[in-house]
């Protein structure tokens, strides 16, 4: 049975984060509020939690997993980012955006995709989970939590709560945090490309 707590969207109860930085840190898998949908995330060490919420999303293995970063310092850590690319998105983070980019030596290779070696990043604009990467002092390996066969992502931290209670150690209610996605856009190659279009404007992009 997971656990259940009901953090305060603005002014996150310290004791609260700290235990869900502890259950992370412990191989846990979570279900977190971003600035877009919930997200699932555990440690970017931790294997045998990004296998389980492969399961969980039914993920194929060319799925773009992505970083949850805290700022836009950890980027050249993890991805291989030009000054051109990195002025372009400046101005869009934080904010419900996730960039595609060529993976640096840093990244596990579990968690690229196999075939081009890319790497999401994103830096949310949620306090929540702000707070969780910022006592946590690394990055988030996250996806949506949109569910197989479902059209939208989970919304509702108490449906959470019931569908998967068994599959992830804690769920952070947070409040309801809307069903569209991130936008998603690809900046691994010459030309940047709009791969998806959700909640964060591409007219900057493309």
């Amino acid at each position: 049975m997971s656990q259940f707590f009901t953090v305060h969207p603005e002014t996150p109860q310290t004791r609260l984060i700290n235990q869900a930085v502890d259950i992370l840190s412990e191989g846990g898998v979570i279900a977190y509020p971003t600035d877009s949908a919930y997200a699932l995330g555990c440690r970017l060490d931790n294997k045998a939690g990004a296998e389980r919420i492969r399961q969980i999303r039914k993920l194929a293995e060319d799925h773009n997993f992505t970083l949850m970063c805290q700022d836009l310092s950890e980027l050249s850590r993890y991805a291989r980012v030009d000054n051109a690319a990195y002025r372009l998105i400046k101005h869009s983070t934080p904010g419900p955006y996730t960039f595609i980019f060529e993976a640096s030596k840093e990244v596990p290779r579990r968690l690229m995709s196999p075939k081009r070696k890319t790497i999401g990043l994103r830096v949310p604009d949620n306090t929540i989970a702000q707070s969780l990467l910022s006592r946590l002092g690394e990055p988030l390996m996250s996806v949506t939590l949109l569910l197989p066969g479902d059209d939208y992502p989970l919304s509702d931290p108490y449906d959470i709560r019931t569908t998967l209670e068994r599959d992830v150690d804690l769920v952070i209610d947070g409040g309801y945090c809307g069903l569209e996605p991130t936008t998603v856009i690809d900046m691994s190659g010459e030309e940047t490309e709009l791969l998806r279009q959700g909640l964060g404007a591409s007219d900057a992009f493309v």
